[in-house]
Formats: structure tokens, C-alpha cells, sequence
């Protein structure tokens, strides 16, 4: 009975043990060390909060690293470039997967042998991709040295980061120098064949930048305008060779643009023909009142002092007033050279009296553009003389520079500017002037008629007769 007793107890925590061990499976128990060595492993991008990066992203670039040498380097406009385009973090991607090979154009070839116009292009915003193009076309995803460079003349191509662009690594025997065949990149010399050295990469100074093709093509094509082009070509209006008007109504043209018609086609017919259209409420082209500048224009004449009498003729003698407010109201722009009060005075009636005289005097004193006192002597300290269209057509004034002010008109007719900027608003603008000028037809009749009444007036000479004492 003892004996039994005894031996259930054993049998007993065996059951329990059973149990405890059914109830634990063997996957979920830890598993005991062991000597195997475990290597190390880069962390991935799921082990890093899911942030975006590629294989060596994570790396930390080492001190000997062909990158810090580069920034260290005598390079220093490539490097900038390189911190420019954002492209550290690319290349330091590229130097944790394999070795590189950097050809680093020298300093003068970024600096004054590139042209201005490609460089403000390259450092544009807008222009990013362009230029991160261009700087990974200058580096092969291999380590190739100056003892491995090709020795033949065909070479070999080698695909760089920018796997768009293939560079052509050779050697040209006609360019050399001391028997030495000159080690070339496509068009480039290598002129510091490892200038730097270290474990991941190797750099090559070269005397030129390295365009590639699509990055040339993006810059023809900005420099074109055909890519920020907001215009379309359209082609010219048909005008009526009988009454040089548009056969048909032009569309609206957006505010401020300039008139379709020259201004000469724009002015009102002759008196012969007709009288000047009275100004309407406005068209199609009314973007501007033209009437209310006019108005402020011939106030400030009147208020400036010594204009009245051009003030006078403008409003009261003819309509020129009221037509030059119609051509603002249209769109185009006039400068007008006034003559003061002791110059209207020197004009005599002969001169006034003719019909329509007053209007041709003054035609020839509008100038479809606008000038003001500093761009019309900046011309003609540049250019000597410059010569001025009018509404008179076909007659032009002369300008030329004179006693540091601008002097106007032919021979001895001429006119100083007076007193300039008398009023500018950006579509008219009126200068003063010393005298009236006259086109040249009105000069030379006078002339004329003065050359021949004093060959009227001249006493023949007599002939000696042949034999006669």
C-alpha cells in the first residue's frame, strides 16, 4: 500500500508536466543563442518610418569620400553648381553603390568662356532639370583612371548617370604633345588626368563644359520664344487699296494693344473730301479717352504760359484737337513740338492765308511716336541725326544734337527744344520749341522766287562787238 503511494506521486508530475507542454507550442518558445555571426544589413526604407530612400541613402559619406573632395577641390564653380542643382544626395546614392568618375571642366570654362545668355538660362528656377542634366552627363558610374583610359583613336562609349547621354572616351594622337596622345571626352581635353584620387572615385579635370544634345535643344527653344509663345501667328489684315480701309470690321483687340492701321490711314480725309468725324462714345478700339488727355494737355499749355497762340489754333483755328483725341482714343501715341508765342508771331499772313495752311503747319509738327526730351537727345548723341516722321506725309523733321540740347530742321529753319516735357502722360507727350518749323517744299519756293527777281533785276552786260572800236 505504501509502495503505491509513493510511486503515484512521480507518475503525477510527469501528467503535469505533459499538460504545461501541450499547452505551450514550440514556435512560441525563444530559441537558444547560438554561435553563427549575423551580418550587419542597411536599413531599408520600411525600417525608417516609410520615408523615401533608395539604397545608400541612409549612408554616411565618408571623409575620403571623391564627393568631399570635390567641394574641397579646385573646381569650386562646378561645385557650386553641383549644391545649385540639388544633386548631393543623388551622388552621394551613386558613391554608395559604385565607384565614380568625375570630369570636372576647370573654372575658366564656367566663369568667362561660357556663354552668358546659356549660363542665365542654366541658373533659372524653371530651368532645374536642365541644368541637373547637364552636371550628371559629367559623371560615369565606374572608376576609370588615366592608366585605364582607352589608348586607341575610336575608343570606347560609356553611358554616364544621366543614361540619356553617352560620353566617348579616347585618345588623339594628332593633339599630341611631347608624344603624348591627348586623352579626350567627346569634344574635351583632359588637361588633369587624376587631379584627384581616392578610394570610391577618381576626377579628371577637362577644358570645356559637355552640353548634351537635349539640353542644347531646351535652350534653343527658350531662346526662340516658341515654348512662352502667347501669341499666334495670324495673318496681315486685308485693307481696301481704294479707301486703305479694312474690308472687313477687325476683331476687338485686347486693351492696350496697338493699332492695326498705320496712323496716316487713321487721320481724318481733307477738307476737300470731307469734314472731320465728330468723336463717338466710343468703339471697339476706345480704350483710352483720348478727348480728356487732350483736354489736359492743351490746360497745361495754356497754364505753362507762352503757348497760347498754338493752344488757339489747335482748338479754334482747326480741328486738330479733336482729331488727335479721336487717335489716342484708337490707340496711338503722339509727340507734339509746340511752338511758343514769339515763334507763332514771326508767321506771316501769306503763310496763314493759303486754305488749310494752319493744318499742314501743324501736321508737320505731330509725331506719331512718343519721345520726351531724354530719349530724343539719348538718339541723337548716339546716332548724330536722327530723322522723325510726321503726320504730314511724306515730310520728315531732322534732329541732330546742338549745343547740348536737340536741334530740329533743315538748313537755316531749324528750332531748338525749348522747354521740354512741357506734358507727358504716356501717350502724348509736348515739347516746347523756339521757332516754326517749315518742310523743306516751303522753303525752297521762296528762295527760288528771291534767286530770280534779282536775275530780273541784274543789269546785262553788254558784248564787245568783234571789230568795232
Amino acid at each position: 500500500m505504501g509502495y503505491t503511494q509513493i510511486c503515484g506521486v512521480p507518475l503525477l508530475f510527469l501528467l503535469l508536466a505533459a499538460a504545461s507542454s501541450s499547452a505551450h507550442p514550440s514556435h512560441s518558445r525563444p530559441a537558444l543563442p547560438t554561435d553563427a555571426p549575423r551580418k550587419p544589413t542597411l536599413p531599408s526604407a520600411s525600417s525608417d518610418g516609410g520615408g523615401g530612400g533608395g539604397p545608400g541613402a541612409n549612408q554616411t559619406i565618408n571623409s575620403n569620400s571623391v564627393l568631399v573632395a570635390l567641394l574641397d577641390s579646385q573646381y569650386t564653380e562646378l561645385a557650386e553648381l553641383v549644391e545649385k542643382a540639388l544633386l548631393l544626395p543623388t551622388l552621394e546614392d551613386a558613391v554608395g553603390r559604385h565607384s565614380l568618375t568625375i570630369l570636372a571642366p576647370r573654372n575658366e570654362a564656367l566663369e568667362r568662356e561660357l556663354d552668358p545668355a546659356f549660363r542665365r538660362f542654366l541658373l533659372e528656377p524653371g530651368n532645374l532639370r536642365s541644368l541637373q542634366t547637364l552636371l550628371l552627363s559629367h559623371v560615369l558610374p565606374s572608376r576609370i583612371d588615366a592608366a585605364s583610359w582607352p589608348k586607341s583613336l575610336s575608343g570606347r562609349r560609356h553611358r554616364s548617370i544621366n543614361h540619356a547621354h553617352e560620353l566617348h572616351l579616347r585618345c588623339d594622337k594628332a593633339k599630341a604633345e611631347n608624344d603624348t596622345a591627348v586623352k579626350m571626352v567627346d569634344l574635351a581635353a583632359v588637361v588633369h588626368p587624376d587631379a584627384v584620387v581616392r578610394p570610391d572615385g577618381v576626377i579628371h579635370g577637362i577644358d570645356r563644359l559637355l552640353v548634351p544634345r537635349s539640353v542644347q535643344e531646351d535652350f534653343n527653344r527658350r531662346r526662340s520664344l516658341t515654348s512662352i509663345s502667347a501669341v499666334l501667328p495670324t495673318g496681315a489684315p486685308e485693307v481696301d487699296p481704294r479707301t486703305h480701309r479694312l474690308k472687313h470690321p477687325a476683331p476687338a483687340a485686347p486693351a492696350g494693344s496697338p493699332p492695326v492701321l498705320p496712323i496716316f490711314d487713321a487721320l481724318a480725309p481733307g477738307p476737300g473730301l470731307a469734314p472731320a468725324p465728330a468723336p463717338g462714345p466710343g468703339g471697339p478700339h476706345g480704350h483710352f479717352n483720348g478727348m480728356r488727355q487732350v483736354k489736359d494737355f492743351i490746360h497745361t499749355l495754356l497754364q505753362y504760359g507762352g503757348y497760347n497762340e498754338m493752344a488757339d489754333i489747335l482748338v479754334n483755328l482747326t480741328s486738330l484737337a479733336t482729331e488727335m483725341g479721336r487717335l489716342v482714343s484708337e490707340g496711338y501715341v503722339l509727340t507734339v513740338l509746340a511752338p511758343n508765342d514769339e515763334a507763332m508771331a514771326r508767321l506771316t499772313a501769306d503763310q496763314l492765308s493759303e486754305p488749310g495752311a494752319p493744318e499742314q503747319i501743324m501736321y508737320y509738327h505731330l509725331i506719331p511716336e512718343y519721345q520726351t526730351e531724354e530719349s530724343m537727345y539719348n538718339a541723337v548723341r548716339r546716332f548724330g541725326r536722327v530723322r522723325y516722321d510726321t503726320l504730314r506725309f511724306p515730310h520728315k523733321v531732322v534732329a541732330r544734337e546742338a549745343d547740348g540740347s536737340v536741334k530740329f530742321g533743315h538748313g537755316e529753319g531749324f528750332a531748338y527744344l525749348f522747354d521740354p516735357d512741357i506734358y507727358t502722360d504716356g501717350r502724348i507727350s509736348v515739347q516746347g520749341i523756339d521757332a516754326v518749323l517749315l518742310p523743306p517744299e516751303d522753303v525752297a519756293p521762296a528762295s527760288s522766287t528771291t534767286a530770280a527777281a534779282k536775275k530780273a533785276t541784274a543789269k546785262p552786260a553788254a558784248k564787245p562787238r568783234r571789230g568795232q572800236y
